[in-house]
């Protein structure tokens, strides 16, 4: 009788082994493929989809982990639900290429626009401190101190339109149209403060 019941044992010992090593070839492949898959699109995903792809490298370290456990039912199990996650990724990526792709033409053609507008803004009011620099008399409505104060302010929107060109010329057409906005934004403050007309 011990005997016997030592025999059924050690068979299904045998058996449970035998099913084992013969799941350990598909969940490695499996998890091979997927690592592949994953590799393929990692660098755009850190950059356009960085939550979603810290969802999937932790599904799977999860199915690593049981993988090394050797339990290889879970890893096929889970592998469905994580090539899914995966494939969800590439979408998510191609959408932000996508959208990126948008907004970087959104902002050179805004960009135009601000390069030619805030150019004019920098002559003119050049021009304006010019002539007042050379008159012995401020007019009416502009004070001394105030005029001073446009100048500085100047000094700081002729550095910031320095700093927007120079994203440009690197390629960062979005930054440039930031940094153009914000020079606008000065250019129309001195304006008012110098009493130039808007053209």
């Amino acid at each position: 009788m011990k005997v016997s019941q030592m025999l059924l044992a050690l068979a299904a010992a045998t058996v449970l082994v035998t099913g084992c090593a013969k799941q350990r070839a598909p969940a490695h492949d499996a998890l091979e493929k997927i690592e592949k898959s994953l590799a393929d699109v990692k660098t755009d995903a850190a950059k356009y989809a960085p939550d979603g792809l810290k969802g999937v490298e932790t599904q799977y370290e999860r199915l690593k982990a049981s993988f090394e456990a050797k339990e290889y039912d879970n890893v096929l199990a889970g592998t469905p639900a994580l090539e899914k996650a995966v494939g969800s990724l590439k979408d998510a990526v191609a959408s932000g290429k996508a959208q990126a792709r948008s907004a970087l033409a959104a902002a050179k053609t805004e960009w135009e626009g601000l390069s030619a507008d805030v150019s004019r803004q920098v002559e003119s009011i050049q021009a304006r401190i010019d002539e007042l620099s050379k008159s012995k008399r401020l007019p009416w409505g502009i004070k001394k101190d105030e005029f001073e104060g446009s100048k500085s302010a100047f000094e700081s929107m002729k550095t910031q339109w320095q700093e927007a060109t120079d994203e440009y010329n690197k390629g960062d057409a979005i930054e440039a149209s930031a940094k153009a906005k914000t020079a606008k934004g000065m250019g129309d403050q001195i304006y008012d403060q110098l009493k130039i007309k808007q053209t």
